[in-house]
């Protein structure tokens, strides 16, 4: 059974899953936000989730941001959709700070630095590997 994080946005969203063994984070696609469910069902008919983690957008202060008024809509749908499957939310302040630095110190070119749907999955990948370490 595998893990999966979305970075949830308001055009594009990043996706990640994990492994088998659920030690490993890996980014798996960024999917246009209007067909996100679709792609969830697909890909959970297909590989088996155990759960599904959705960023949970703060503020610096530890407010939610802005973005909280789009994803809470959006999770009532998802566990309409895929009410087998729990979901819980993680933190994701600073996740796309944190790859865009990633990209800058791995050398990416700054054409592909500037590519959003790389910075979606890398975000996706962030949360899910932070909240993998939160279980250990």
């Amino acid at each position: 059974m595998r893990i999966l994080a979305i970075d949830y946005g308001t055009k594009r969203s990043g996706i990640a899953v994990t492994d088998e063994l659920k030690l490993i984070a890996s980014a798996l696609a960024t999917v246009e936000t209007t067909e996100l469910l679709d792609f969830l069902q697909k890909y959970c008919q297909e590989e088996p989730v155990e759960r599904i983690i959705v960023g949970l957008p703060k503020q610096v202060s530890g407010e939610l941001s802005e973005s909280e008024a789009a994803i809470a809509p959006f999770i009532g749908k998802l566990q309409e959709k895929l009410s087998e499957i729990p979901v819980s939310r993680y933190d994701e302040r600073f996740t796309s700070k944190i790859a865009s630095h990633i990209l800058v110190e791995s050398g990416t070119k700054k054409k592909k630095r500037q590519d959003k749907a790389l910075l979606d999955r890398i975000s996706a990948t962030l949360i899910l590997q932070d909240y993998l370490s939160s279980l250990s």
